[in-house]
């Protein structure tokens, strides 16, 4: 099954960090995981003296047979170490199904079952059995291009061609014709993705499924897949079953690096940027709560200056009917993953509310941080701009009720901030 290793972000690995199996980490990893930082502008981590350093990325990261779980945390320890990771795992698990990340069935399966070495087990069993599912039902055939020399004229003659390849072969012609085939984007994505699986797992049940799914697979083209390749889809009635399989393989193919590696470690990594998770699992929870009267809006936008974009994380607009008037108030929410020490916030984010507040018309604003308790600050009120109220506050919310993910965040949210 290979060896496990999880850690919290903004904590340091070692060589001489201990995986469950109780073996130390080893220099090759460091190796890798500075080759890979390289890479991506030490986005990911930082490098500290035998080791890295983790920044605001939450996920995993496999080599060889190496898995690191990088995990998120706001509470303090309550429980043994290896229980709290434990925990943070699933409540990391549950927030990326929120955000549809990973399917909310496949998580309530994982907690239920217990069985995943790490998120990219579930990620790749999910795949597993999406293609599976799709070769039950028959992969969609489409149209394509053909040119080749073949034994009756069909389609169109390339006489150019034709001529280099047959001028004393009489019955052969050269065309270009279509065909009805398997062979096209969707399933060349796919088979790029199963062979990745086949490269990087070290579980053999799936290694096993992935060898019989490459044994039933039509006749397609390999080719090499980049971003572009998935540019080009675009989902429709015929293949609209592929889009949990197409969303996975993006991941699998876009941060697979088979150009890091010792020897046959093969590297994988799966990181998502806390900041923006947090941000994203904040208006899904608020969007469970729109109404005719309440709307919520994600990663709005505007212009500031000169190029610059003005960008606040959620904005609510709430509409009351006052004698036969209709008001119209705005609410903007700016999240904050980091852990506060102080009541107070930094000069950087007022003057950023500050700015939201006037841009759309906003008089009541919240600066919302993760917590272990639900707590918030009176609202605080700008000195100059507007002539009516223009005020923030700081909110506090709890990531976990007992353990696990809280799911109540959006009303909690709406109650700090006065909407209801």
């Amino acid at each position: 099954m290979g060896r496990l290793i999880r850690v919290f972000e903004y904590e340091k690995l070692t060589a001489k960090s201990r995986c469950t199996k109780g073996q130390e980490l080893g220099t090759k990893i460091i190796d890798r995981l500075w080759q890979y930082n390289d890479a991506h502008d030490n986005k990911y981590f930082e490098a500290i003296r035998h080791g890295v350093k983790f920044k605001n990325y939450v996920g995993v990261i496999q080599i060889g047979e190496t898995t690191i779980e990088i995990l998120p945390k706001t509470d303090k320890n309550i429980v043994s170490d290896t229980e709290e990771k434990e925990i943070w795992h699933h409540v990391l698990l549950k927030m990326l199904a929120q955000c549809k990340k990973v399917k909310v069935n496949a998580v309530s399966q994982a907690s239920l079952k217990k069985k995943y070495h790490s998120l990219l087990d579930l990620y790749f069993e999910l795949f597993v059995d999406e293609v599976n599912g799709l070769l039950q039902r028959g992969l969609v055939k489409n149209y394509n291009q053909k040119s080749k020399n073949i034994g009756v004229l069909k389609g169109r003659l390339l006489f150019e061609k034709n001529l280099q390849q047959n001028l004393i072969r009489q019955d052969r012609f050269y065309t270009a014709h279509q065909v009805y085939d398997y062979n096209h984007l969707i399933n060349q994505i796919l088979l790029k993705a199963i062979h990745v699986l086949k490269n990087i797992s070290n579980n053999t049940y799936l290694l096993d499924s992935i060898n019989r799914i490459l044994l039933n697979y039509p006749e397609v083209q390999y080719i090499e897949i980049s971003k572009a390749h998935f540019d080009k889809i675009v989902l429709n009635r015929k293949n609209t079953p592929y889009a949990e399989a197409l969303k996975i393989a993006k991941m699998l193919i876009l941060n697979y690096s088979p150009d890091i590696k010792g020897g046959d470690e093969n590297m994988l990594a799966l990181l998502f940027d806390m900041n923006k998770l947090w941000e994203e699992y904040i208006f899904r929870m608020l969007q469970k709560h729109e109404n005719a009267n309440l709307s919520v809006s994600f990663q709005n936008r505007d212009k500031f200056w000169e190029n610059k974009i003005i960008k606040p994380d959620i904005v609510l607009t709430k509409k009351t009917e006052s004698d036969n008037e209709m008001l119209v108030e705005h609410f903007i929410i700016d999240t904050k993953w980091k852990v506060m020490d102080k009541m107070e916030p930094d000069d950087e984010d007022l003057k950023q509310i500050y700015a939201y507040n006037m841009y759309w018309g906003s008089e009541k604003s919240m600066l919302l941080y993760p917590s272990s308790k639900q707590y918030s600050t009176k609202f605080g009120r700008f000195h100059k701009g507007r002539s009516n109220e223009n005020q923030c506050k700081l909110g506090f919310v709890k990531v976990m009720n007992t353990n696990t993910l809280n799911l109540n965040i959006g009303e909690e949210i709406l109650q700090m901030l006065g909407v209801f």
